[in-house]
């Protein structure tokens, strides 16, 4: 809650400092703490029912993402494409965690054909970041019922994160081998490379405070515009890109901090080491979509977020019910 409160008020304070809108910046803070609140309590009540219900309808939104927003439709892989992908992981995330923390064979069965089901739903769409990060959840969960330690394993989903944040970053300031960028920019598209220049000279400019919130697309605002490269929302389709840009180092180092405490904070969970982990990796992904799409606009996807690391962070009350009678 510190945390989530420190990034709220920097938002706050970088806005009053450059006349920014943190509005955006604040509801992400208020949908993030809402769903783990939810998450929280459902998944102490309803270990179970609470994430399978989650991924059913995490699934269902994804399908309706278009209709739920009233931004524009971009192709892939801008626009909505990645807040379809970040639901499909987070969905494929849930199911995983409700078939884990169920003790009877043909429901954790149905809730893993479920997961299967989400992730070729990803292949109907379109989305190819969705089926492929749903796919490398699904895997992660089904291997993680060998693992006994979290530790090393969270570790290594932290590295991940880094590893996906710094090649974006290093691409952004052209410090990649050249073969190497040539391929990454051919998947990325070259107009969201050159969003990301953008923002990284902006964030060069101004490393302490940014340029304030909202206001990397704003009309005759400080992004330069004369390749006409950004798009109707206004964003650089990068989640660490943008915070450096508008909030500077504090605002990445600050959503970095809050990153790791939720690895933490499922590193410390009561719930079993396999319901963890695959919390661990959906979040993981979604960490990596956001560092290359803009999947932490959509409010369903920072809701949906929370409410993975409420369940996944809960303790259920059947069995301390349990324990107290033994």
């Amino acid at each position: 809650m510190i945390l989530l409160g420190a990034c709220a008020g920097w938002s706050l304070i970088t806005a009053a400092v450059h006349d920014g809108r943190p509005e955006g910046v604040l509801l992400a803070v208020l949908a993030v703490t809402a769903g783990h609140a939810a998450g929280r309590v459902s998944g102490a009540l309803l270990p179970v029912a609470a994430p399978g219900a989650g991924a059913a309808a995490g699934l269902a939104l994804a399908m309706a993402l278009p209709a739920l927003s009233a931004g524009p439709r971009y192709v892939a892989p801008l626009g909505h494409a990645g807040g379809t992908a970040a639901l499909l992981t987070l969905a494929t995330g849930a199911a995983c965690c409700a078939a884990w923390a169920t003790s009877v064979p043909e429901l954790r069965l149905a809730l893993r054909a479920l997961a299967t089901g989400i992730v070729l739903t990803g292949a109907v769409l379109g989305s190819v970041a969705g089926c492929v990060a749903s796919a490398a959840v699904l895997l992660w969960s089904l291997a993680m019922g060998w693992v006994s330690r979290r530790g090393g394993c969270l570790l290594g989903l932290a590295g991940a994160a880094a590893l996906v944040a710094g090649t974006a970053w290093a691409l952004a300031g052209d410090v990649l081998p050249d073969g190497l960028a040539r391929v990454l920019e051919g998947r990325l598209t070259a107009p969201r490379v050159a969003l990301w220049q953008d923002a990284l000279h902006l964030a060069g400019r101004n490393p302490g405070l940014g340029v304030g919130p909202g206001r990397f697309g704003e009309p005759g605002g400080p992004a330069p515009q004369t390749l006409s490269t950004l798009p109707a929302d206004g964003k650089p389709h990068s989640a660490v890109l943008q915070l450096a840009a508008e909030q500077g180092l504090v605002g990445v180092s600050l959503c970095v901090a809050a990153f790791c405490w939720v690895l933490y904070a499922l590193w410390r969970s009561p719930r079993s080491t396999p319901v963890a982990l695959t919390a661990g990796a959906a979040l993981t992904a979604l960490a990596a979509l956001a560092t290359v799409s803009n999947a932490l606009s959509f409010t369903t996807v920072t809701v949906g977020a929370g409410l993975l690391a409420g369940w996944a962070t809960a303790r259920p009350w059947a069995r301390d019910c349990v324990e107290a009678r033994t």
